[in-house]
C-alpha cells in the first residue's frame, strides 16, 4: 500500500509542477485562475495522501479549508468574468 501511495504522491507533485508552469505561462488571467483552482485540488490530494500514509486525521480540517477556499475562489472568478463580459 505504501508503494501505491508513494507513486500517487509523486504523480501529484509532477502535476503540481506542470500546473505551476501553466500559471506562469498562461496566456490569459482566466487560464491562470483555473490553474490555481487545479493547484488547490492537487494540494488537497497531497494532503489526503499524507493522511492515508500516516493514518493521522489531524490535517483533515486543513484539507476542508483548502477545498472551501478553492470553491469560493472558483465562484468569485466566474462571477467576475461574467460581469466583465457583460460590460464589454
Amino acid at each position: 500500500m505504501s508503494i501505491i501511495l508513494a507513486i500517487a504522491l509523486g504523480m501529484l507533485i509532477c502535476a503540481a509542477a506542470l500546473v505551476l508552469v501553466r500559471v506562469a505561462l498562461g496566456p490569459t488571467n482566466l487560464d491562470r485562475a483555473l490553474s490555481l483552482d487545479v493547484l488547490i485540488v492537487i494540494v488537497t490530494g497531497i494532503i489526503a495522501t499524507q493522511i492515508l500514509r500516516t493514518d493521522d486525521p489531524g490535517p483533515l480540517p486543513i484539507m476542508v479549508v483548502f477545498s472551501l477556499t478553492g470553491f469560493v475562489g472558483s465562484v468569485s472568478v466566474a462571477r467576475f468574468m461574467a460581469r466583465k463580459q457583460d460590460d464589454a
